[in-house]
C-alpha cells in the first residue's frame, strides 16, 4: 500500500496546472485536500485525515525551476506585434498519392496573394490545410478527388512575433498556452516558425485570446 504523501504527489502530477500552482502558492491547501480526499481514501481504503493530506502537500516540492521562470519572463517581456486574421477555414484530408501534388497546385494559385493565410501539415494518415476563405473555390476545384475528413469554418488566427532568444529558453510555448487554456479557449491548431507563433481559434474566442496575448508581458 502506497503512503499518503506518495499518492498525493501522483495525483498532483497528473492534474493540469496543479504542480505549478502549488509551487507559486496560489492554491488553498485545505480546499485542495478536501477535493482530493475521496480519491486518497479510495486508494488507501482508509479515512485519511485532512491534516495528513495538507502536510503531504506542504512536503511536496514541485519540480519548478525559479531561474527558468525568470528566463521565460525576460523573453515574454520582449514579445512583438500581434497579427489577427479572420475568415479562415480548417480542412483535413486523407493522405493519398496525389495529395502533395494538390498542395503544390494550391501554392501556385495563391502565389503572390499577400493577404491570403495559408498553412499545412502532413501527418501519417492525414493532411491539414488552413486557408483563407477567399481561396475556398480553389480547395473545391483542386481537391475535389481527395477525401475530405473534416472542414471547420469561422476561425481566426493570432500570430505573435517572438524575440530571437526564444529558441534558447524552454517553456515559452507552455507559458503562452497555459494562459489561454486557463481561460477555457480551445486551440484548434498551432503553427510556429523560428520567430513566429500562431494559434488558430474559433471566431467567438478571438477577442479574449487577443487580450490574453496582448497582456502576456504584464503578468
Amino acid at each position: 500500500m502506497k503512503a499518503t504523501h506518495v499518492l498525493v504527489e501522483e495525483i498532483i502530477k497528473k492534474s493540469p496546472f496543479l504542480e505549478e500552482a502549488l509551487a507559486e502558492n496560489i492554491i488553498n491547501l485545505s480546499s485542495l485536500s478536501r477535493q482530493i480526499k475521496p480519491e486518497i481514501d479510495e486508494l488507501t481504503k482508509k479515512d485519511v485525515q485532512i491534516g495528513a493530506i495538507v502536510m503531504a502537500l506542504k512536503r511536496l516540492s514541485p519540480k519548478f525551476d525559479p531561474n527558468l521562470k525568470i528566463k521565460v519572463k525576460k523573453v515574454i517581456s520582449k514579445l512583438g506585434d500581434i497579427t489577427v486574421r479572420s475568415r479562415i477555414t480548417y480542412y483535413t484530408f486523407k493522405n493519398s498519392e496525389t495529395i502533395v501534388d494538390r498542395q503544390a497546385d494550391l501554392l501556385k494559385k495563391i502565389k503572390g496573394k499577400k493577404d491570403a493565410f495559408f498553412a499545412f501539415s502532413q501527418g501519417v494518415y492525414e493532411t491539414t490545410i488552413i486557408l483563407s476563405d477567399s481561396e475556398h473555390d480553389d480547395i473545391d476545384n483542386l481537391f475535389k478527388h481527395e477525401t475530405l475528413i473534416q472542414e471547420t469554418k469561422n476561425l481566426s488566427s493570432l500570430t505573435i512575433k517572438l524575440p530571437s532568444e526564444n529558441a534558447d529558453v524552454s517553456g515559452i510555448y507552455y507559458f503562452i498556452l497555459k494562459k489561454i487554456a486557463w481561460e477555457g479557449i480551445n486551440i484548434l491548431d498551432i503553427i510556429s516558425t523560428m520567430h513566429e507563433f500562431t494559434i488558430i481559434v474559433e471566431d467567438d474566442c478571438i477577442d479574449r485570446a487577443f487580450t490574453i496575448l496582448k497582456n502576456l508581458n504584464k503578468g
